[in-house]
């Protein structure tokens, strides 16, 4: 099964985000699922991928536009989503915003 992001012909954007979270969840959960809805309704918005282990937490978010991203950032909720990250869900994040210039893939059958 291809449980990858279906994005465009490059170039697009991807942003990075990596993250260790602090122990429980304290509503994370329920507030990840909202920030997801609310990105796939977001102008720009191409698609995610995730993955956590124990440890790190590493999201691919996928866009048209760095305005798009802009936006996303900008986005109330986001925001306030933001803040409580800060305040309660993460010891510490990163955030990296890179042009996709190229794309190959490879799928066994």
């Amino acid at each position: 099964m291809d449980r990858s992001t279906k994005t465009p012909q490059p170039p697009y954007y991807a942003v990075i985000f990596t993250s260790e979270r602090t122990d429980g969840d304290k509503g994370y959960s329920k507030m990840s699922e909202k920030m997801l809805e609310l990105a796939f309704q977001q102008p720009g918005f191409l698609g995610v991928e995730s993955a956590r282990d124990i440890e790190l937490g590493i999201t691919v978010s996928y866009w048209d536009s760095l305005d798009a991203i802009r936006s996303w950032k900008e986005n109330s909720p986001h925001q306030i989503a933001q803040e409580k990250g800060k305040e309660v869900w993460y010891k510490n994040y990163k955030v990296k915003i890179c042009k996709v210039e190229r794309e190959y893939s490879f799928k066994m059958e």
